[in-house]
């Protein structure tokens, strides 16, 4: 019994911990995102140049995913994902430094890298501490990374409102997210690979079950990314509002994301993924629609709002039910989160093509089109059977579908 009691107590603790290190995964991302016209004028690149740059970050995750299982079989998932997260966070530093276009490709690429594969890290861990558990917590944990990433650009906007070298900045806001990443390290779970348990694949492609999943965060990915970049633009462009109330938009469809992410698993554990996924996709197609059909800015506003709290937990189910999918669970969490990182790549860009040869009400009706998808195709995260992940069997209850 007080075996049991001691297991218990070990789960609830690697919980806060894994949350802890979701936000700090956020705030480093949300420190360099306002630091990046800094970066521009000491890189000395342009407008264009920027855009190719910013597009390494992905690239170098989606390189390096699929290597997160295989380090952490190597070295065990605590330590894994202590080293990972200390990586990432003390990349934050390199883009700063970085003096031209080549160097900031390289440093960026490094950046999205190890993001990369911390962010399946530590995915894989909260996916097994949920399954400990036997009720959601994921989306709690990816509200967590929306909290981190806020109070990134929190402090991030205030040192770029106080003229700070973005250098001292980021080599500061490294040194204290490396401290308390590592520090929260100590209390998540030491999964270990049992001792006939075969090494996974340095590089494969996903699994099937991966790729379904992935297709429904694809989705929920896109519109994220189109509505972050071109809320604001929307509402300047389509409606003529102040720049002031053009960020506000985007602002509040951030909050609202966040807000339902912290909510979400009450949600998800009483009414299941399946019906979750559903209900979210009717709400950011209606997001969608009213932000087609405004014609006013408080119509356009309430429709990135409902877009925001209808996708919200979409890609956190997407990771869960992808920790469930198979026998090789990191596999298929790096296969979404590969397919995730690609659409939040090709979004924006996307939008913006669109929106040059049609109008930015057209590139919104593509993402409307998209949300649908959520409604449609829901049922690939219908839970199974839950299994362990490492030494140890246990059964815990299913969630209702």
């Amino acid at each position: 019994m007080g075996k049991v009691v001691d297991e218990q107590r070990e789960v609830k603790r690697s919980r806060y911990a894994v949350a802890a290190v979701f936000a700090v995964h956020g705030a480093v991302t949300g420190s360099f995102a306002t630091r990046v016209p800094w970066i521009q004028d000491h890189a000395g690149v342009s407008a264009g140049q920027l855009g190719i740059a910013l597009a390494f970050p992905a690239l170098g995750a989606s390189v390096a995913m699929p290597l997160a299982g295989s380090i952490s079989h190597r070295f065990g998932a605590r330590n894994a994902l202590r080293g990972l997260i200390a990586l990432w966070t003390l990349s934050l530093v390199l883009p700063s430094l970085a003096p031209n276009l080549l160097t900031l490709c390289l440093a960026l690429f490094t950046y999205g890298a190890t993001a990369g594969m911390a962010d399946v890290a530590m995915n894989a861990l909260g996916v097994e501490v949920e399954n400990r558990l036997g009720r959601s917590i994921m989306s709690g944990l990816h509200g967590m990374w929306s909290a981190g990433a806020l109070v990134g650009s929190a402090a991030g906007t205030l040192a770029a409102h106080l003229g700070s070298d973005a250098r001292l900045h980021h080599v500061l806001a490294a040194a204290v997210l490396t401290v308390v990443g590592v520090a929260s390290c100590q209390w998540v779970l030491d999964l270990q690979p049992a001792e006939d348990e075969e090494p996974p694949p340095r590089f494969a492609l996903p699994p099937r079950s991966a790729l379904l999943i992935g297709a429904i965060g694809f989705c929920a990915v896109f519109a994220e990314g189109a509505s972050l970049d071109w809320s604001a633009v929307y509402l300047r462009e389509q409606l003529e509002t102040s720049a002031g109330l053009a960020a506000a938009c985007t602002t509040g469809f951030t909050l609202t994301m966040a807000v339902a992410r912290l909510a979400g698993d009450r949600i998800v554990d009483r009414f299941g993924a399946v019906r979750t996924v559903r209900a979210s996709g009717v709400f950011a197609v209606l997001g969608g629609l009213l932000i087609v059909m405004a014609d006013h800015p408080a119509v356009a506003m309430s429709g990135f709002a409902l877009m925001g709290l209808g996708i919200a937990v979409v890609v956190p189910l997407c990771f869960a039910a992808a920790g469930r999918s198979g026998a090789n669970p990191s596999l298929a969490i790096a296969g979404v989160a590969t397919i995730t990182y690609t659409s939040g790549l090709i979004a924006p860009s996307a939008i913006g093509m669109l929106a040059q040869a049609t109008s930015l009400m057209v590139s919104f009706c593509l993402v409307t089109v998209l949300s649908c998808g959520l409604v449609a195709f829901a049922g690939v995260l219908r839970p199974g059977e839950r299994t362990k992940i490492g030494r140890r069997d246990a059964v815990v209850p299913d969630r209702r579908p």
